[in-house]
């Protein structure tokens, strides 16, 4: 039996949610994110990309292209209870379904056709989803998550397709290999260079001569292109924190020492949620003193995964907690509230060099160990912290409750 995934994705999201709260923005170029010039788009109205205008770009860049745009700041809180109520709604009609992020959705519905039809269902979703929530959606159907994906690009806005067993190929032949995910600018250009423009080429190459040329990416370009994908649609649960604590071997009252550990608990916990595109607003740090006393305190701030942001509010946290000055048994942090962010690290307030940074010290930790690069005030700790990402399949997992 051949597979069927729903690709579901809401168009222009948070353009959308802003349209819903206040309609004098519809038909107008809006821009969603950072406000000031050394912030970038988060989203753009279709109206907006026709000039050019495309998400991460440069906030001043995008105001020169279009002076006219309508720039909104965003709000995290707002968008992530319309997420919330796509979600009510697909767990409620569906089989089994993965949350890719705050806008987008992969459904198996493998096995339906028997009784209903896949397309048709998907269908009447998408017109339930439109019904309640007011948003415009777009969804492909086919038998793999790439193709499905691939398939929604092509029809969007407010529109969906299926792609029938059998014509994956012959769909994605004329597309540009630009279209295939996992080809970013970088990949593009090598392809480029090698004569490669649309996928029909990649189709006709033998995959060795891609394996030498890419190596393992070259491999997954190639069964991409040909519409060979087997990745399972992963059961979603939604995830309401991370946290990090650590048992000493013997009771310390080393503030100093204490202070290093929640900063490296707090440099790891950013790099799970910034690897898990997610953004957390709320922190928490935990003592537990030698009688077995324990407290706690929290504060609520705008959601981030920058761990120069979270390391600082940690810290402040633990000298307001830290008065009684006599041994202390187990520290720990929390990160809750949390929300996706897709490219975001500190929703609508990244600059462009930010997310640079950080995206280059995630490509070393995730190539070469997560140890690979770290912050100074964290070098005397090393290990501490360290576990599998929570967001990778682990649902339930919560890193690194140590004795040290």
């Amino acid at each position: 039996m051949s597979k069927a995934i729903v690709h579901i994705d809401l168009d222009t999201f948070f353009v959308s949610c802003e349209r819903l709260l206040d309609s004098s923005l519809n038909g107008k170029p809006v821009l969603v994110g950072g406000t000031s010039d050394r912030g970038v788009v988060s989203a753009c109205s279709y109206e907006a990309r026709e000039f050019g205008i495309h998400s991460a770009m440069p906030m001043r860049m995008a105001r020169q292209l279009c002076p006219e745009a309508i720039v909104i700041k965003g709000n995290g809180s707002t968008y992530g209870k319309f997420s919330d109520a796509v979600t009510e709604i697909i767990k409620e009609q569906s089989p089994l379904f993965e949350k890719a992020s705050i806008d987008e959705f992969y459904i198996d519905v493998t096995g339906m056709d028997k009784f209903y039809g896949c397309f048709k269902w998907g269908k009447e979703l998408r017109e339930k989803i439109r019904r309640e929530t007011g948003l415009p959606i777009s969804f492909g159907l086919s038998t793999s998550k790439t193709v499905s994906k691939i398939t929604t690009n092509e029809v969007k806005p407010d529109n969906c397709r299926q792609i029938l067993v059998g014509q994956e190929k012959a769909f994605l032949a004329p597309l540009s290999v630009k279209k295939i995910p996992m080809v970013g600018d970088k990949m593009y250009a090598q392809l480029r260079n090698m004569g490669i423009e649309y996928v029909k080429t990649v189709q006709e190459i033998p995959v060795e001569l891609m394996a030498k040329a890419f190596g393992k990416p070259g491999i997954s370009i190639w069964k991409k292109a040909n519409g060979i994908d087997n990745t399972p649609v992963i059961p979603f649960h939604e995830r309401k924190s991370i946290s990090s604590s650590i048992t000493f071997e013997k009771d310390s009252i080393d503030v100093q020492k204490m202070k290093d550990i929640l900063s490296t608990m707090s440099e790891k916990l950013s790099y799970y949620l910034r690897n898990g595109n997610k953004l957390t607003s709320c922190i928490s740090v935990t003592l537990r003193y030698s009688d077995f006393q324990t407290t706690s305190r929290q504060c609520k701030i705008p959601h981030t995964s920058c761990d120069h942001i979270l390391m600082k509010k940690t810290l402040e946290l633990f000298q307001q907690l830290y008065t009684r000055r006599v041994l202390v048994r187990l520290v720990g942090v929390r990160f809750s509230h949390l929300a996706e962010g897709g490219h975001q690290i500190n929703l609508f307030e990244d600059s462009e060099e930010m997310i640079r940074l950080y995206q280059a010290m995630d490509k070393m930790r995730n190539k070469y160990g997560q140890n690979a690069i770290k912050r100074g005030v964290t070098m005397n700790t090393r290990g501490i912290g360290q576990a599998p990402n929570p967001f990778n399949g682990q649902p339930q997992f919560v890193p690194a409750h140590r004795r040290i």
